[in-house]
């Protein structure tokens, strides 16, 4: 018989099992998943479209770094969180952006929105996109301004020699199918020969990193899934010009949409942890995206779509968190009454 009362047991913390994964090996993951959509930047846009990225990764480790070096904090560089976004917030900028203007968004990033708020993990939005959201409101011509397909931009010096062109989602806002179809098809589209932000131009480089992401289990299928099929649907239903699927297929190969659901919609700091809570994500950031496309005055609506929905997180983990085991309704409600 076992002698119970003299047994040494150790009592730890929750959870017992331990998984191989890391935040380091996380974030590797993310980075081998965006370069894809990174090759194919620098063969539209050049190798400026390289050094960009490079910059705002640099700018983000070095903010990251010196923020936690004058607050006397452990150095967090090396989980790679800031590479990645380093890495997005160039993915959503235009390749022409100087590079003292990254170096700004990825202050406000990391800083304001990551550090400040007690660093990663503990943000409430995507640091990336709120880094965008700041650039957009604050240096909008630069953000806006937009190289023509197969244009280069040049390492340093004016852009002022450049071939601009409007964006697929330009012609969508004003419901000019005609001129969009002649000037874009839904090959080009789908490959990446348009004009956007470097790293969210080719829907194929981006579809093959979301499926290594979901290969890894690094993601789940729920919010990306949601969110491009609810954009899918509304667009298909309520075309502003053209038919149906036409309207759609521009609506969903165009702008940032595959970039959001796969890369930045599925943030673990900022989206449910509760597979029904992140079929609500998702679709809750397609309904924004539509409107604000719609709606808005601004062509796009990925960026602050998924930023608002980043705000219902904990609203959506509360009504969406199963039941504790051997809970039963009558229990639940005697306690929320307390």
């Amino acid at each position: 018989m076992t002698d119970y009362k003299n047994l040494k047991l150790i009592a730890t913390s929750s959870p017992h099992i331990r998984g191989s994964e890391t935040t380091r090996s996380i974030m590797l993951d993310v980075i081998i998943a965006m370069l894809p959509a990174l090759i194919w930047a620098v063969v539209m846009f050049g190798f400026k479209a390289l050094t960009l990225t490079v910059v705002s990764v640099v700018g983000c480790m070095f903010w990251e770094w010196l923020y936690r070096t004058l607050m006397k904090k452990p150095q967090s560089i090396a989980d790679l969180s800031s590479v990645v976004t380093g890495m997005l917030l160039a993915f959503v900028s235009p390749v022409t952006t100087p590079y003292w203007t990254i170096l700004i968004g990825d202050f406000f990033a990391i800083v304001v929105v990551k550090q400040l708020f007690g660093g990663i993990g503990k943000n409430f939005v995507n640091p990336a996109l709120a880094g965008r959201a700041f650039l957009v409101g604050s240096y909008a011509s630069i953000m806006t301004t937009w190289i023509a397909p197969g244009e280069k931009a040049p390492l340093f010096g004016s852009t002022a020699d450049i071939v601009t062109a409007a964006t697929p989602m330009a012609y969508l806002k004003s419901g000019d199918m005609e001129t969009l179809m002649s000037t874009y098809s839904v090959s080009d589209m789908f490959m990446g020969k348009i004009g956007g932000s470097l790293g969210e131009v080719s829907v194929l480089m981006l579809l093959i990193g979301g499926a290594y992401l979901l290969f890894r289990k690094v993601i789940n299928w729920q919010t990306p899934v949601a969110y491009i099929a609810t954009v899918a649907v509304l667009s298909f239903l309520f075309p502003k010009a053209g038919s149906g699927l036409e309207w759609m297929l521009y609506s969903v190969f165009g702008g940032g949409l595959m970039l959001g659901a796969f890369f930045m919609a599925t943030d673990y700091a900022t989206s449910p942890v509760t597979k029904k809570g992140q079929l609500i994500f998702g679709i809750g950031c397609g309904l924004f995206t539509v409107l604000i496309r719609y709606f808005g005055s601004y062509n796009e609506g990925v960026c602050y779509s998924i930023m608002v929905m980043n705000l219902c997180v904990a609203l959506i983990d509360k009504y969406t968190k199963p039941a504790r085991f051997g809970v039963v309704k009558s229990d639940k409600k005697e306690a929320a009454a307390k």
